[in-house]
């Protein structure tokens, strides 16, 4: 996932840079939303991908306990 949210930030960035050169309003408010998009994609599979870590280091720690028990 992290590389998932790498490549979301790439298109936002992509985006940004299509808002910042166009010289219609509707097409640059069009990237902008775009661009918003992608980073909230990119923000989302940050979290999932800290909350699986999260999870497997607790299952693991459960593991772990159960076998040295």
């Amino acid at each position: 996932m992290a590389d998932d949210a790498t490549m979301y930030r790439a298109r936002a960035a992509a985006e940004t840079a299509n808002a910042n050169g166009a010289t219609l309003d509707n097409v640059r408010e069009r990237s902008e939303r775009a661009a918003k998009a992608w980073e909230t994609m990119a923000d989302r599979a940050e979290r999932v991908a800290t909350q699986r870590h999260e999870r497997e280091a607790a299952t693991a720690a459960v593991r772990d306990a159960e076998n040295n028990a």
